[in-house]
């Protein structure tokens, strides 16, 4: 099955099932309450780390370095307003996730490590092409 079919119907899923338990623990109005309060909490939190992680990227580019942690970085942030705006529980807790930064770049290595290729030994040749003068001048 798809991942993104499945994940399309099992988040909603997930979150209307934890909306009913908490609901019922703390009452309707108090569960409305909380998802409120988390969103805009989650934004607020997700605009003061979005500018410390521009702020960080301004700093590389004076240094003459690439800021390439704060890009993937300040995307996983814009990523974690997203969820946070979701109405939910669950993804509000994976959005709050990606807010803090120790979790963030835990997140952010964990993805870059399974992107990464194994460097090979090093290699005893030079990869190179052979270009024939005679066939350009046809």
């Amino acid at each position: 099955m798809n991942t993104v079919l499945l994940l399309i119907i099992a988040v909603p899923a997930i979150e209307i099932f934890l909306m009913i338990k908490i609901g019922q623990n703390i009452g309707a109005l108090n569960t409305i309450a909380l998802i409120f309060l988390t969103a805009f909490i989650g934004i607020f939190f997700a605009r003061l780390e979005g500018l410390n992680t521009l702020k960080s990227g301004i700093n590389n580019l004076y240094k003459n370095k690439i800021p390439m942690y704060e890009m993937i970085s300040g995307a996983s942030i814009a990523f974690a307003a997203l969820l946070l705006i979701i109405p939910g529980f669950m993804t509000d807790f994976f959005g709050f996730l990606l807010l803090v930064p120790f979790t963030r770049r835990k997140i952010i290595n964990l993805f870059i490590k399974k992107k990464r290729k194994p460097i090979d030994e090093k290699k005893d040749y030079i990869e190179g092409e052979i270009l024939d003068k005679d066939k350009d001048d046809i």
